[in-house]
């Protein structure tokens, strides 16, 4: 068996980033020398999770879920993350496949603020499979009980609408990586 699998989505339209005055996909806009997308996905990767990106074109996002769930065969679970989340942390992703062995649906949650990805334990591939539309899993989430896990990371928060949310990102980017003033060195 296959341990939970990180799907990240891909397949979106980005109309409020171009309706921002952004240029082309979100996902290929660069954020501190590298795409959003590649971002995302080398704190997916650096988590050592089995993941799956789905970038087909489905219809809308239940459609790309489905899709996703149905190419993941013999998973245990699934953590649903957008592909325009660049500033999430693979510890968070670790952290919720975690409390998959012992919940349905994980939802990180960022000081008082509930983000991505949702992760769903096997139970819910069903429910998962029959998904549709724009409305992504929300019907999954309301239809089980929730476990809402703490997390110190404003990665899972801050996803990438718009050109303000790019430069906003690329400001925590270049503040984590500048030298700590007033350490001895």
């Amino acid at each position: 068996m296959i341990p939970a699998t990180v799907i990240v989505l891909a397949s979106g339209r980005g109309e409020r980033f171009r309706a921002s005055g952004g240029t082309g996909s979100k996902l290929l806009a660069m954020l501190a020398g590298k795409t959003v997308l590649e971002r995302t996905l080398a704190a997916v990767q650096a988590s050592g999770l089995p993941w799956h990106l789905e970038d087909s074109g489905q219809a809308g996002m239940g459609d790309s879920i489905a899709a996703a769930v149905r190419s993941t065969h013999g998973a245990l679970g699934w953590l649903v993350l957008p592909g325009d989340l660049p500033l999430i942390q693979s510890q968070t992703l670790l952290a919720i496949a975690a409390a998959l062995r012992h919940h349905s649906v994980v939802l990180p949650s960022y000081r008082g603020q509930r983000g991505h990805p949702v992760g769903f334990a096997a139970d819910c591939r069903q429910a998962l499979l029959d998904l549709s539309g724009e409305q992504g899993a929300i019907s999954v989430v309301r239809s089980r009980a929730v476990f809402e896990l703490l997390v110190e990371d404003a990665g899972c928060v801050r996803d990438i609408d718009t050109l303000d949310d790019l430069r906003r990102a690329e400001g925590s980017l270049l503040a984590a990586d500048s030298p700590k003033t007033g350490e001895n060195g």
